[in-house]
């Protein structure tokens, strides 16, 4: 039997990855915080390891013994660049030392972002092959994260995920846009040309994160990148193969909650920067960031953010389970049956 380390079990990813890996027979250690919410991760018989992302000593201590050990936890939003650099990037640096610190390194598996490799131009679809150029805060704190982790790459096998939007059950970055068009039928939609966009249910995210633990390529040491134009190794976009824009995810949306017409309301510019930095400010003065702020709508305002599988696919024969509809709408009925609409 398999021993697997989780961070950011408590989170909304997971949640979805310790409840597949125990119902897979593995046995599974989450390091949780004291204010993590952990009454799942009991129920689930996940062994619980109380500490911080940037306790070297602790985090040695919790990953011995482990065969895999993969690293979910990161900060979407965050009201400095700072804090946002010490979650996503110091933090998996700590990970990856402490697995690079086992008499037996364990498989490292980092989720990332798609914000890491950063947007494309409208039309084409990126590739592992493409350079990053990430345009946000976020995205920088990410892909600063992928570098911490490659720097042990000599020493621990190194698998890195760069997810798009994420969505599914308990999943919240997309449960305003569910919850405005149950309740007023109006999608809000924050530029007249939306980007084409990578989407991945959390099932299939879960999925797709096992197969790179089982047989992924891995991340080769800083020394020996592959020249420009070639695909760099341990590296995988996790996303469907289908690119809506905000437009279309309100239709199909719509659909999933039995809408006949959803309002597509278009905002043009400036009116979303306001919006964002009004939503900054007030969540400044509630010291709770919200996923609305400056660094997302620099996201919003890009050419594309379409991504290949195909990697995924041609190494670790990964498929959606589902189309992208269907999956809109499993997570519609599961909003329902959990009183979140």
């Amino acid at each position: 039997m398999k021993r697997v380390f989780v961070t950011g079990a408590s989170g909304f990813i997971g949640r979805n990855l310790v409840r597949e890996l125990v119902a897979r027979g593995y046995e599974v250690r989450c390091l949780v915080r004291p204010t993590s919410s952990i009454r799942f991760l009991r129920r689930a018989g996940a062994e619980l390891r109380y500490g911080g992302l940037t306790d070297l000593a602790g985090l040695r201590e919790s990953i011995a013994g482990c065969d895999w050990v993969f690293h979910v936890a990161g900060l979407t939003q965050a009201f400095s660049q700072a804090e946002l650099m010490r979650v996503n990037a110091v933090a998996a640096g700590c990970v990856a030392e402490a697995c690079s610190l086992q008499p037996e390194p364990p498989t490292l598996v980092l989720v990332s972002s798609l914000a890491a490799a950063g947007p494309c131009r409208r039309g084409s679809v990126r590739t592992e092959a493409d350079r990053p150029a990430p345009v946000s805060h976020y995205g920088h704190s990410k892909r600063a994260g992928e570098l911490a982790v490659e720097r042990f790459a000599d020493r621990v096998p190194v698998t890195i995920l760069r997810p798009g939007i994420v969505f599914g059950a308990w999943g919240r970055l997309l449960h305003p846009m569910f919850q405005s068009i149950s309740r007023l039928g109006v999608h809000v939609i924050p530029t007249l040309t939306p980007p084409p966009l990578s989407m991945i249910h959390a099932a299939d995210l879960v999925n797709l994160l096992i197969l790179a633990a089982e047989r992924g390529t891995r991340v080769q040491p800083p020394g020996d990148q592959p020249p420009k134009g070639q695909r760099a190794s341990g590296y995988y976009f996790a996303c469907d193969a289908e690119y809506p824009d905000y437009a279309d995810l309100g239709g199909l949306i719509g659909r999933a909650l039995g809408r006949r017409h959803v309002f597509l309301w278009h905002l043009a510019d400036p009116f979303p920067w306001l919006v964002a930095g009004v939503f900054e400010a007030v969540s400044r003065i509630r010291q709770r960031a919200d996923i609305i702020n400056w660094d997302k709508m620099r996201e919003a305002h890009v050419h594309s953010w379409a991504s290949s599988p195909l990697a995924a696919e041609r190494d670790l024969g990964f498929r959606p389970a589902h189309p992208l509809a269907q999956r809109i709408q499993e997570t519609a009925d599961w909003y329902r049956q959990n009183r979140w609409l």
